[in-house]
């Protein structure tokens, strides 16, 4: 079955168009620099014939881009960047789930060729699930492509650490070059990527992605806004970073939104029906929730949620802490005793591994003690949408009219692991809860 594209939706024109007419004024364009031949046999033939890497080179001055970006903000009804420094071009796009984010992000780069000469992109991801997605988009999106753009050669590929030469070739072919990689390739020294390599005569495979001046795609960067993950993007030295999610953490430079009701009136997506569970807040049990762990040259500090007493009774707050705090003073309240600050360990790799020893209980970052299991809320929210769906299917059967049940999830590894050697998969904990709830349900 071929998949026909629509070419001509408005609103993913305008999305691309809000790209593109940032860099208005600019001509084609390139650099040239050189590449060391290979030390590898395997890589002798595109050595020999391939001495020069080409990179995109960017004409326009600050003020022209600031001033192209205020036209472009003024037309979308966005509120005016108004300082933009040489090293603050990261551009926002906010476009709601559905409505083909990931087509108007490849058919930018066509654009962003086709009127300037732009050749080298990357595509960062935070998860080897959205790596795969954008790889099939890539895939089915070929002959759609070539069809729009006069069959315009172009390479795409998915980085392996075990094909290095991989990255050359990206470097010396002077064809558009979409290079797919996730944050974790290249966000630590460790990694392949960042080490001296005696088959490309000592360079680090990043090296030759630098002198490129990459175009940076970052998909959901509302995952990769850590201070490593922003460390290893500027690494590669893009020309600039277009952030394209629907739920972004922090907005640069916003140039597009297509928001959940800008969609909706556009009818872009359907209409919905939301169903909520309610529970019981319980403020008589010793509750912890482990917000943030940050650290910074004075020590490691944390901000934590707690039951506090004031004056009008007990509420939940969030509190700063520290090493040697004792709980029941923050919280003045006796249910805490035996709870002391005994250990803050910020870790810089994978903040998520943080944690804090209160001395009765270990908690990682956003982890809760007391209170309600935030699993079981995920556990009734799944339990009801089943039964919505089947209650909604039944009613309209008769109408012949279909019924979408859809979960919005924190992060794809709560629904699909995946292993990081092999790429296999294994069902999350919100898969297993799935099968269960609705196993459940059609026996009863």
């Amino acid at each position: 079955m071929k998949i026909k594209f629509e070419e001509n939706l408005e609103y993913q024109l305008e999305a691309i168009n809000s790209i593109t007419d940032i860099f208005s004024g600019q001509e084609t364009a390139k650099t040239i620099f050189t590449v060391e031949k290979s030390n590898n046999p395997q890589l002798s033939i595109v050595a020999d014939e391939n001495d020069l890497g080409t990179g995109n080179k960017l004409l326009l001055l600050p003020e022209e881009i600031s001033e192209n970006l205020n036209n472009i903000q003024t037309r979308n009804g966005l509120a005016k960047t108004e300082v933009l420094g040489k090293n603050t071009y990261n551009f926002s796009i906010e476009m709601e789930t559905g409505t083909g984010k990931t087509y108007v992000y490849l058919r930018t780069i066509m654009e962003l060729n086709k009127k300037y000469g732009f050749t080298k992109f990357i595509i960062v991801v935070p998860s080897l699930a959205i790596k795969e997605g954008v790889y099939k988009t890539l895939q089915i999106t070929e002959e759609h492509f070539k069809s729009l753009y006069e069959n315009t050669p172009y390479d795409y590929f998915i980085y392996d650490s075990k094909k290095i030469n991989m990255i050359r070739n990206f470097a010396v072919n002077d064809s558009i070059q979409i290079l797919i990689i996730n944050i974790d390739s290249f966000n630590k020294d460790t990694n392949i990527i960042n080490q001296e390599r005696d088959q490309a005569n000592g360079y680090r495979p990043i090296d030759y992605i630098s002198q490129c001046n990459p175009i940076v795609i970052v998909d959901e960067p509302q995952n990769m806004e850590s201070d490593i993950a922003k460390k290893a993007i500027k690494e590669l030295n893009p020309l600039c970073t277009l952030r394209y999610s629907a739920t972004h953490k922090e907005r640069y430079n916003p140039v597009f939104k297509l928001d959940s009701i800008a969609a909706y009136e556009k009818k872009l997506v359907k209409q919905i029906e939301v169903a909520t569970v309610g529970v019981t807040e319980n403020l008589n049990t010793e509750y912890i929730k482990v917000l943030s762990i940050k650290a910074s040259k004075t020590g490691i500090t944390a901000k934590i949620e707690l039951d506090v007493k004031n004056k009008s009774g007990v509420s939940r707050k969030e509190i700063s802490i520290k090493h040697g705090d004792i709980l029941s003073e923050k919280a003045k309240r006796d249910i805490y005793d035996g709870y002391i600050v005994n250990e803050i360990t910020y870790n810089e790799v994978d903040p998520a591994k943080s944690f804090i020893d209160f001395g009765k209980v270990k908690l990682a970052l956003g982890q809760v003690n007391g209170g309600q299991d935030p699993d079981l809320i995920k556990r009734l929210q799944i339990r009801k949408t089943i039964q919505e769906h089947f209650e909604k299917q039944l009613a309209l059967k008769s109408k012949g009219i279909k019924v979408l049940s859809l979960f919005f999830i924190d992060k794809v590894a709560n629904y699909r692991i995946y292993d990081s050697e092999t790429g296999e998969a294994k069902k999350g904990k919100y898969a297993l809860m799935f099968e269960e709830e609705y196993n459940n349900f059609i026996q009863s």
